[in-house]
C-alpha cells in the first residue's frame, strides 16, 4: 500500500546524482534535471515517457554513469518538474531544448535517447537549433509519431471505431490510480509490459506511474491522443536507432517499422520478442548497450572531426 515515488533498493532504485539543477524553458516552465557521472565524459541525455519520471531510467543511469555524463530530466508536470498549463508537443520541444542548452557546452555532441513520449519529444524538437547542434545520434524506444490511440492493442478487439473509443476512455481516464496493490501491478503489467516481465520490474514501473498526478496524466493523454509528428521524422537527419517490444500494446511494432522506413538515416531496428512497452526496464542491458554503442561510434566521430578542424584552423 506504499506511495513511494519509486523503489528504494535494487537495480531500479535511482542513484544519487552528481548534481541537480532547475532549467527554465522558453515559456517559463521549470524543469528538474539530474546529472550523473564524470563531468567531461561523453554525454547522454535521456527523456522519459508519459506518466513516468527520471526514476524510469535508473538501470541505464547506473550502468552508463561509470564512464558517461548522463543527463536525465523530468518532463513538465512529471516527477519533480512542476505542472504547467502549457501541454503540447511544442512545450516538450521547448523543454528538451532548454535542457540541452543548460547541460551541454557549445558544440558538444551527445546521444539523446527517448522512450515513448520521450521519443515523441525528440521528434517534436527535430528542427530545433539545440537538437541540430548537440545530437550526435538518437535512440527511439517504444514510441510512435501518430495514430497512437487507433493502433493501441490495450483493448483486445480488432482495429476500428469501437476499440479506438474504448482505448481513448481508458488511457484518458481521470480516475486516481491509488496505492500500488497486487491488482494494480497486474493491471499495469497487462497494459504496459510483456507477459514474462519479472515482479521487481513490474513493481518498479507501477510505483513510478502511480506517482504521476492524475491531472498531469490526463492532460498529457489528451496530447498523445491527437499526436501527429509524421512530418518531423524526416527532419531527424542524424543517425537514429529504433527499439520496440513485440508485445508492446501502447506503441505496437507497426510504429517502429514506420519510423525506421521514414527516417533519413536509420542505423537499426530491433524488435524484442515478448517485451512490452517499458523496454528500458524490461530489457535494461540491451537498451543500455544500444546507447553505449551509439556514443562510442558517433560521439567519438564528432570529437575526431572537431580535432581535425581545430588543427586545420591552427
Amino acid at each position: 500500500m506504499s506511495r513511494l515515488l519509486h523503489v528504494a533498493a535494487g537495480p531500479y532504485a535511482p542513484p544519487v546524482p552528481a548534481r541537480e539543477l532547475t532549467v527554465t524553458a522558453a515559456d517559463g516552465a521549470r524543469i528538474h534535471v539530474q546529472v550523473h557521472g564524470p563531468e567531461h565524459a561523453p554525454a547522454v541525455v535521456l527523456a522519459h515517457g508519459w506518466a513516468c519520471s527520471t526514476a524510469f531510467w535508473a538501470a541505464q543511469v547506473r550502468a552508463l554513469a561509470a564512464d558517461h555524463r548522463v543527463v536525465v530530466y523530468d518532463q513538465r508536470g512529471h516527477g519533480r518538474s512542476p505542472a504547467n498549463p502549457a501541454c503540447g508537443t511544442e512545450a516538450l520541444a521547448d523543454d528538451l531544448e532548454a535542457v540541452l542548452t543548460a547541460t551541454l557546452t557549445p558544440g558538444e555532441r551527445a546521444v539523446i535517447a527517448g522512450h515513448s513520449m520521450g521519443g515523441m519529444t525528440v521528434m517534436a524538437a527535430a528542427t530545433r537549433p539545440a537538437v541540430r547542434e548537440h545530437a550526435a545520434a538518437v535512440l527511439l524506444c517504444s514510441t510512435g509519431s501518430s495514430r497512437l490511440v487507433a493502433s493501441s492493442t490495450v483493448v483486445p478487439l480488432g482495429e476500428g471505431r469501437v476499440r479506438t473509443w474504448l482505448t481513448r476512455r481508458i488511457l484518458g481516464s481521470r480516475a486516481p490510480l491509488g496505492p500500488v496493490t497486487p491488482l494494480a501491478r497486474k493491471i499495469l503489467k497487462y497494459g504496459t509490459m510483456g507477459p514474462g516481465s519479472a515482479p521487481h520490474m513490474v513493481d518498479a514501473c507501477a510505483r513510478i506511474v502511480h506517482a504521476c498526478p492524475r491531472r498531469v496524466r490526463h492532460a498529457w493523454s489528451e496530447v498523445l491522443g491527437l499526436l501527429d509528428l509524421d512530418h518531423n521524422i524526416r527532419e531527424l537527419t542524424m543517425p537514429v536507432e529504433v527499439v520496440v517490444g513485440t508485445a508492446d500494446r501502447l506503441t505496437p511494432p507497426v510504429h517502429a517499422r514506420s519510423l525506421a522506413a521514414a527516417l533519413p538515416h536509420c542505423v537499426g531496428l530491433t524488435e524484442l520478442r515478448g517485451v512490452g512497452h517499458m523496454t528500458p526496464v524490461e530489457a535494461p542491458d540491451l537498451v543500455t548497450g544500444k546507447i553505449r554503442a551509439l556514443a562510442a561510434t558517433y560521439i567519438s566521430d564528432a570529437r575526431s572531426e572537431r580535432a581535425v578542424h581545430a588543427e586545420e584552423s591552427a
